[in-house]
């Protein structure tokens, strides 16, 4: 199996095809972020799958943020607040709240919405603060008061750029990979 734009490459056929339920408990204290939550997904992987793993670099379409001419409309955050996401939505509209947020977690909070990787060239330092406003539902953003797409509103409300291009994105290459056993 081979599939650069979900990031994961080789391991037996079958990792392509079946599917499970995963249930389990956080072994951080409040909500993991993202990072966290990659962290014991690997973990589970490892346990449960016996997986191992490999991360290269390796050329490929992604969506690569950059800053704008104008320069990024971002508030910088205090370094005091808690890193957080908030996301809401409704009638074709997304609304992601972002405190005390980096760029390189901006990108991979984008990795959600978009069909290839989203990697962070804006060599900005720092986290920040700062809303995202926008219409997912294409047949809805001409409605009266809609937000703008997803490329418009970054560009209008951030003053960053997300375009296709190709270029270097990490990839997961699989070693070894067993089915797990029943629990």
């Amino acid at each position: 199996m081979e599939s650069t734009i979900k990031q994961i490459v080789g391991g037996p056929e079958w990792l392509g095809k079946d599917r499970y339920d995963i249930n389990g408990i956080p072994d951080v204290a409040g909500v993991p972020d993202l990072k966290q939550m990659r962290e014991m997904y690997q973990k589970l992987l490892a346990d449960r799958f016996h997986l191992t793993f490999h991360r290269e670099q390796r050329e490929m379409p992604i969506y690569a943020i950059t800053v704008t001419k104008g320069g990024p409309i971002l508030k910088v955050a205090d370094p005091n607040e808690d890193l957080n996401t908030g996301n809401s939505g409704s009638g074709g509209q997304r609304t992601l709240r972002f405190t005390n947020m980096s760029m390189a977690n901006f990108a991979l909070n984008m990795n959600f919405y978009e069909d290839r990787p989203v990697v962070d060239q804006t060599a900005l330092p720092g986290r920040y603060d700062f809303t995202l406003k926008w219409t997912y539902d294409v047949s809805r953003e001409n409605d009266p008061g809609a937000p703008p797409s997803l490329y418009t509103a970054i560009k209008e409300q951030l003053g960053l750029r997300m375009d296709a291009v190709k270029g270097p994105a990490e990839v997961l290459v699989i070693d070894k990979a067993e089915r797990p056993s029943e629990n």
